[in-house]
Protein backbone atom coordinates (compact mmCIF):
# COMPACT_ATOMS: atom_id res chain seq x y z
CA UNK A 1 0.00 0.00 0.00
CA UNK A 2 3.18 2.20 -0.51
CA UNK A 3 3.02 3.34 3.42
CA UNK A 4 6.19 2.58 5.53
CA UNK A 5 5.82 0.69 8.73
CA UNK A 6 5.78 3.30 11.82
CA UNK A 7 8.51 2.26 14.39
CA UNK A 8 7.46 0.02 17.31
CA UNK A 9 7.35 2.68 19.34
CA UNK A 10 4.67 4.59 18.32
CA UNK A 11 2.95 5.97 15.30
CA UNK A 12 0.19 4.24 14.03
CA UNK A 13 0.96 3.39 9.88
CA UNK A 14 -1.85 0.49 9.45
CA UNK A 15 -5.30 0.97 10.23
CA UNK A 16 -7.75 -1.47 9.65
CA UNK A 17 -11.97 0.03 9.87
CA UNK A 18 -14.87 -2.60 10.41
CA UNK A 19 -18.16 -1.77 8.94
CA UNK A 20 -18.11 0.46 5.78
CA UNK A 21 -21.46 2.48 6.26
CA UNK A 22 -21.61 5.77 7.05
CA UNK A 23 -19.11 5.66 9.91
CA UNK A 24 -16.50 2.94 8.61
CA UNK A 25 -16.16 4.80 5.63
CA UNK A 26 -15.33 8.45 6.51
CA UNK A 27 -13.02 7.08 9.37
CA UNK A 28 -11.45 4.99 6.63
CA UNK A 29 -11.10 8.45 4.68
CA UNK A 30 -9.68 10.13 7.52
CA UNK A 31 -6.92 7.86 7.98
CA UNK A 32 -6.04 7.11 4.94
CA UNK A 33 -6.03 11.22 4.10
CA UNK A 34 -3.36 11.38 6.98
CA UNK A 35 -1.06 9.02 5.12
CA UNK A 36 -2.07 5.08 7.02
CA UNK A 37 -2.73 2.45 4.71
CA UNK A 38 -6.24 1.31 5.29
CA UNK A 39 -7.85 -1.88 5.08
CA UNK A 40 -11.66 -1.37 5.34
CA UNK A 41 -13.47 -4.63 6.19
CA UNK A 42 -17.25 -5.63 4.91
CA UNK A 43 -19.07 -8.97 4.35
CA UNK A 44 -21.50 -7.00 1.84
CA UNK A 45 -19.83 -5.77 -1.53
CA UNK A 46 -22.17 -3.63 -2.32
CA UNK A 47 -21.53 -2.23 1.03
CA UNK A 48 -17.59 -1.69 0.35
CA UNK A 49 -18.59 -0.29 -3.58
CA UNK A 50 -21.03 2.63 -1.69
CA UNK A 51 -18.22 3.60 0.70
CA UNK A 52 -15.27 3.56 -1.95
CA UNK A 53 -17.67 5.70 -4.02
CA UNK A 54 -18.64 8.15 -0.92
CA UNK A 55 -14.93 8.22 -0.03
CA UNK A 56 -13.84 8.87 -3.79
CA UNK A 57 -16.70 11.45 -4.20
CA UNK A 58 -15.76 13.29 -0.52
CA UNK A 59 -12.20 13.89 -1.58
CA UNK A 60 -13.48 15.12 -4.35
CA UNK A 61 -15.35 17.63 -2.95
CA UNK A 62 -12.22 18.70 -1.04
CA UNK A 63 -10.01 19.50 -4.22
CA UNK A 64 -12.63 21.37 -5.98
CA UNK A 65 -12.69 23.69 -2.96
CA UNK A 66 -9.05 23.87 -2.80
CA UNK A 67 -8.73 22.43 0.57
CA UNK A 68 -6.98 19.08 -0.48
CA UNK A 69 -4.28 18.77 -3.71
CA UNK A 70 -5.56 16.35 -6.56
CA UNK A 71 -1.92 14.33 -6.23
CA UNK A 72 -3.32 14.04 -2.45
CA UNK A 73 -6.49 12.50 -3.63
CA UNK A 74 -5.22 9.91 -5.13
CA UNK A 75 -3.00 9.23 -2.90
CA UNK A 76 -5.49 8.51 -0.44
CA UNK A 77 -7.77 6.67 -2.48
CA UNK A 78 -4.63 3.87 -3.18
CA UNK A 79 -4.04 4.10 0.57
CA UNK A 80 -7.45 2.34 0.86
CA UNK A 81 -7.90 -1.45 -0.18
CA UNK A 82 -11.79 -2.80 0.42
CA UNK A 83 -11.30 -6.11 1.84
CA UNK A 84 -13.96 -8.91 3.22
CA UNK A 85 -11.57 -11.43 5.07
CA UNK A 86 -11.04 -10.50 8.45
CA UNK A 87 -7.38 -12.33 8.31
CA UNK A 88 -6.77 -8.78 5.91
CA UNK A 89 -5.85 -7.28 9.66
CA UNK A 90 -3.10 -9.75 10.88
CA UNK A 91 -0.85 -6.68 10.55
CA UNK A 92 -2.15 -3.36 10.97
CA UNK A 93 -1.79 -1.52 13.93
CA UNK A 94 -4.68 -0.21 14.81
CA UNK A 95 -8.44 -1.78 14.25
CA UNK A 96 -11.41 0.51 14.54
CA UNK A 97 -15.11 -1.00 14.64
CA UNK A 98 -17.92 0.44 13.29
CA UNK A 99 -20.59 -2.30 13.20
CA UNK A 100 -23.76 -2.44 14.59
CA UNK A 101 -24.42 -1.05 17.77
CA UNK A 102 -24.89 -4.92 19.74
CA UNK A 103 -22.51 -5.68 22.61
CA UNK A 104 -22.90 -9.43 22.08
CA UNK A 105 -22.11 -9.02 18.13
CA UNK A 106 -18.90 -6.68 19.45
CA UNK A 107 -17.52 -8.76 22.11
CA UNK A 108 -17.94 -11.53 18.87
CA UNK A 109 -15.87 -9.80 16.76
CA UNK A 110 -13.36 -8.42 19.61
CA UNK A 111 -12.77 -12.51 20.31
CA UNK A 112 -11.94 -12.82 16.06
CA UNK A 113 -9.51 -9.73 16.37
CA UNK A 114 -7.96 -10.78 19.30
CA UNK A 115 -7.06 -13.83 18.06
CA UNK A 116 -5.99 -12.69 14.16
CA UNK A 117 -4.49 -9.39 15.05
CA UNK A 118 -0.64 -9.37 15.83
CA UNK A 119 0.10 -8.96 19.57
CA UNK A 120 0.66 -4.98 19.52
CA UNK A 121 -2.51 -4.12 17.84
CA UNK A 122 -5.04 -1.71 19.31
CA UNK A 123 -8.50 -2.97 19.57
CA UNK A 124 -11.17 0.43 19.29
CA UNK A 125 -14.66 0.80 19.19
CA UNK A 126 -16.35 3.09 17.57
CA UNK A 127 -19.59 2.63 20.39
CA UNK A 128 -21.45 5.40 21.11
CA UNK A 129 -22.65 4.24 24.39
CA UNK A 130 -21.63 -0.23 25.26
CA UNK A 131 -19.19 -0.66 27.57
CA UNK A 132 -15.22 -0.55 26.82
CA UNK A 133 -14.40 -2.70 30.00
CA UNK A 134 -16.64 -5.65 28.86
CA UNK A 135 -15.84 -5.04 25.33
CA UNK A 136 -12.11 -5.55 26.56
CA UNK A 137 -13.09 -8.82 28.93
CA UNK A 138 -13.87 -10.72 25.66
CA UNK A 139 -10.26 -10.18 24.76
CA UNK A 140 -6.38 -11.50 26.14
CA UNK A 141 -5.46 -7.84 25.39
CA UNK A 142 -7.66 -4.94 27.47
CA UNK A 143 -4.68 -2.58 28.41
CA UNK A 144 -5.27 -2.69 24.51
CA UNK A 145 -8.74 -1.86 24.16
CA UNK A 146 -10.40 1.28 24.05
CA UNK A 147 -12.98 3.10 22.63
CA UNK A 148 -13.15 5.81 20.34
CA UNK A 149 -16.45 7.39 19.53
CA UNK A 150 -16.49 9.60 16.46
CA UNK A 151 -19.47 11.53 15.57
CA UNK A 152 -21.68 11.63 11.66
CA UNK A 153 -20.35 12.31 9.49
CA UNK A 154 -16.50 11.77 10.22
CA UNK A 155 -14.76 13.49 7.81
CA UNK A 156 -16.77 16.82 8.82
CA UNK A 157 -17.29 16.32 13.03
CA UNK A 158 -14.01 17.54 14.28
CA UNK A 159 -14.43 15.58 18.00
CA UNK A 160 -13.35 12.25 19.33
CA UNK A 161 -14.54 11.12 22.44
CA UNK A 162 -11.86 8.69 23.63
CA UNK A 163 -13.82 6.12 26.53
CA UNK A 164 -10.61 4.32 28.69
CA UNK A 165 -11.98 1.01 29.93
CA UNK A 166 -10.89 -0.49 33.49
CA UNK A 167 -7.75 -1.65 32.51
CA UNK A 168 -6.87 0.40 29.00
CA UNK A 169 -3.06 1.13 29.46
CA UNK A 170 -1.70 4.85 29.51
CA UNK A 171 0.81 4.04 26.62
CA UNK A 172 -2.51 3.04 24.83
CA UNK A 173 -4.72 6.06 25.33
CA UNK A 174 -1.60 8.64 24.28
CA UNK A 175 -0.87 6.58 21.43
CA UNK A 176 -4.88 6.51 20.34
CA UNK A 177 -5.14 10.32 21.56
CA UNK A 178 -2.11 11.47 19.50
CA UNK A 179 -3.55 9.47 16.13
CA UNK A 180 -7.03 11.04 16.94
CA UNK A 181 -5.11 14.50 16.70
CA UNK A 182 -2.68 13.33 13.75
CA UNK A 183 -6.48 13.15 11.80
CA UNK A 184 -7.52 16.34 12.44
CA UNK A 185 -9.74 15.81 15.67
CA UNK A 186 -10.18 17.45 19.15
CA UNK A 187 -10.09 14.59 22.13
CA UNK A 188 -12.22 14.44 24.84
CA UNK A 189 -11.57 11.72 27.37
CA UNK A 190 -14.34 9.90 29.01
CA UNK A 191 -14.38 7.39 32.04
CA UNK A 192 -16.54 4.22 31.34
CA UNK A 193 -19.68 5.09 32.24
CA UNK A 194 -22.70 4.43 29.94
CA UNK A 195 -23.26 7.10 27.47
CA UNK A 196 -20.18 8.43 28.23
CA UNK A 197 -20.13 12.09 27.50
CA UNK A 198 -21.95 13.32 24.77
CA UNK A 199 -24.89 10.87 24.71
CA UNK A 200 -25.46 11.02 28.70
CA UNK A 201 -26.01 14.51 28.05
CA UNK A 202 -27.91 14.42 24.40
CA UNK A 203 -29.69 11.52 24.56
CA UNK A 204 -32.24 12.60 27.52
CA UNK A 205 -32.74 16.07 25.73
CA UNK A 206 -33.81 14.02 22.41
CA UNK A 207 -36.01 11.76 24.49
CA UNK A 208 -37.46 14.71 26.56
CA UNK A 209 -38.56 16.38 22.59
CA UNK A 210 -40.49 13.11 21.77
CA UNK A 211 -42.47 13.02 24.87
CA UNK A 212 -43.07 16.61 24.01
CA UNK A 213 -44.39 15.44 21.04
CA UNK A 214 -46.10 12.43 22.32
CA UNK A 215 -48.21 14.32 24.92
CA UNK A 216 -49.16 16.88 22.53
CA UNK A 217 -47.18 19.71 23.89
CA UNK A 218 -46.09 21.26 20.67
CA UNK A 219 -45.62 19.94 16.76
CA UNK A 220 -42.74 18.67 15.77
CA UNK A 221 -41.65 21.71 13.95
CA UNK A 222 -42.19 24.31 17.12
CA UNK A 223 -40.48 21.81 19.39
CA UNK A 224 -37.47 21.69 17.36
CA UNK A 225 -37.76 25.27 16.31
CA UNK A 226 -37.67 26.36 19.46
CA UNK A 227 -34.43 24.36 20.75
CA UNK A 228 -32.75 25.84 17.15
CA UNK A 229 -33.82 29.65 18.00
CA UNK A 230 -34.40 29.44 21.80
CA UNK A 231 -30.54 27.62 22.27
CA UNK A 232 -28.84 28.53 19.26
CA UNK A 233 -29.03 24.87 18.41
CA UNK A 234 -27.68 24.29 14.88
CA UNK A 235 -30.53 21.57 14.58
CA UNK A 236 -33.50 20.84 16.41
CA UNK A 237 -33.59 17.70 18.98
CA UNK A 238 -36.57 15.67 16.76
CA UNK A 239 -34.04 16.54 13.48
CA UNK A 240 -31.12 15.33 14.86
CA UNK A 241 -32.33 12.43 15.97
CA UNK A 242 -33.37 11.44 12.75
CA UNK A 243 -29.88 12.48 11.26
CA UNK A 244 -28.41 9.87 14.24
CA UNK A 245 -31.39 7.17 13.49
CA UNK A 246 -33.75 6.55 15.77
CA UNK A 247 -32.75 2.65 16.26
CA UNK A 248 -29.23 4.44 17.13
CA UNK A 249 -30.95 6.72 19.80
CA UNK A 250 -33.54 3.88 21.33
CA UNK A 251 -29.99 1.70 21.55
CA UNK A 252 -28.35 3.95 23.74
CA UNK A 253 -31.39 5.09 25.76
CA UNK A 254 -31.69 1.59 26.64
CA UNK A 255 -27.94 0.88 27.30
CA UNK A 256 -28.04 4.76 29.90
CA UNK A 257 -31.29 3.06 31.36
CA UNK A 258 -30.04 -0.74 31.94
CA UNK A 259 -26.66 1.18 32.85
CA UNK A 260 -27.46 3.62 35.45
CA UNK A 261 -30.74 2.61 36.79
CA UNK A 262 -33.03 5.81 36.66
CA UNK A 263 -35.66 6.23 34.83
CA UNK A 264 -35.28 9.44 33.41
CA UNK A 265 -33.70 7.03 30.63
CA UNK A 266 -36.81 5.36 29.95
CA UNK A 267 -37.08 5.61 26.24
CA UNK A 268 -40.78 7.65 25.04
CA UNK A 269 -43.30 5.10 23.73
CA UNK A 270 -43.28 7.06 20.53
CA UNK A 271 -39.44 6.26 19.31
CA UNK A 272 -39.92 2.46 20.34
CA UNK A 273 -43.09 2.64 17.83
CA UNK A 274 -40.98 4.35 15.56
CA UNK A 275 -38.18 1.62 15.19
CA UNK A 276 -40.81 -0.78 15.49
CA UNK A 277 -42.46 0.60 12.40
CA UNK A 278 -39.48 0.74 10.87
CA UNK A 279 -38.98 4.72 10.84
CA UNK A 280 -35.44 5.44 11.78
CA UNK A 281 -34.97 8.32 10.53
CA UNK A 282 -32.77 9.94 7.49
CA UNK A 283 -31.25 6.68 6.18
CA UNK A 284 -34.79 5.30 5.30
CA UNK A 285 -36.56 8.13 3.93
CA UNK A 286 -38.56 8.60 6.88
CA UNK A 287 -38.41 9.21 10.70
CA UNK A 288 -40.10 12.20 12.58
CA UNK A 289 -40.02 13.88 9.33
CA UNK A 290 -40.06 12.36 6.17
CA UNK A 291 -36.88 12.91 3.43
CA UNK A 292 -38.63 11.45 0.43
CA UNK A 293 -40.55 8.98 1.55
CA UNK A 294 -44.30 8.79 1.74
CA UNK A 295 -45.44 8.66 5.58
CA UNK A 296 -46.37 5.54 7.14
CA UNK A 297 -49.54 5.64 9.60
CA UNK A 298 -47.15 6.03 12.65
CA UNK A 299 -48.99 9.06 14.29
CA UNK A 300 -48.18 10.87 17.72
CA UNK A 301 -50.82 8.95 19.68
CA UNK A 302 -50.29 9.55 23.83
CA UNK A 303 -51.79 7.05 26.25
CA UNK A 304 -51.75 9.34 29.00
Amino acid sequence: MGTQAAPATSEIAAVGVIGAGQMGSGIAQLAAAAGCGVFLLDSDPAALSRAAASISSSLGRLVSKGQLSQAACDDSVKRIKCVSDVEELRGVDLVIEAIVESEDVKKKLFVELDRITKPSAILASNTSSISITRLASATSRPSQVIGMHFFNPPPIMKLVEIIRGADTSEEIFSRVKSFSERIGKTVICSQDYPGFIVNRILMPMINEAFWALYTGVATKEDIDTGMKLGTNHPMGPLQLADFIGLDVCLSVLRVLHNGLGDNKYSPCPLLVQYVDAGRLGKKRGLGVYSYGRSSSSVKPKSSL
